[in-house]
């Protein structure tokens, strides 16, 4: 409990840093735990730099746009009653999710050191089943999320508007 009131004031008194770092440490623990319990590589196979390359993505890539997005969505659509969460999540699966993926994919292809050739190739053969698998998940934790998660959760509300 000490450690979620910690969090808690460090958000309050610096919102932007301690949501990038968390989507950083986020990514980063996502991945240890599919190379360690999906993957199965043990600690003497686990790849170190694919670990910190998902955590600079947050840190970077994902932590950013993802909050400057809900600060987007916002202002799209104010309000927290069921109805508003519908919508945020419609507008989010339909609009952002494609082109949030879209480019995902080939900024961790660029980052594993892919040519724009291969980086290309690997995106028209990953995309569409990446995207499908988005939605079997996806739409459901951002439902919840939109309703259930209190805004200064999911951005700093004193950033300047988009």
């Amino acid at each position: 409990m000490a450690l979620w009131r910690a969090y808690q004031r460090a958000l309050a008194a610096h919102p932007w840093k301690v949501q990038v770092l968390t989507a950083g440490s986020l990514m980063g623990l996502g991945d240890m735990i599919s190379q360690q319990l999906v993957e199965r590589r043990g600690l003497r196979e686990h790849q170190t730099r694919r670990t910190w390359t998902m955590v600079c993505l947050g840190c970077g890539f994902v932590g950013p746009v993802v909050g400057g997005w809900y600060k987007v969505l916002d202002r799209l659509i104010p309000g927290t009653t069921k109805l508003d969460a519908l919508k945020k999540m419609l507008l989010d699966q339909g609009a952002f999710a494609p082109c949030f993926l879209g480019c995902f994919l080939p900024l961790v292809g660029t980052l594993n050191g892919l040519s724009a050739q291969d980086n290309w190739a690997k995106l028209q053969r990953d995309y569409p089943d990446a995207l499908i698998t988005n939605y079997y998940l996806w739409p459901a934790v951002q439902l919840a999320n939109f309703y259930l998660v209190p805004l200064h959760y999911r951005y700093d509300r004193s950033l300047p508007p988009p």
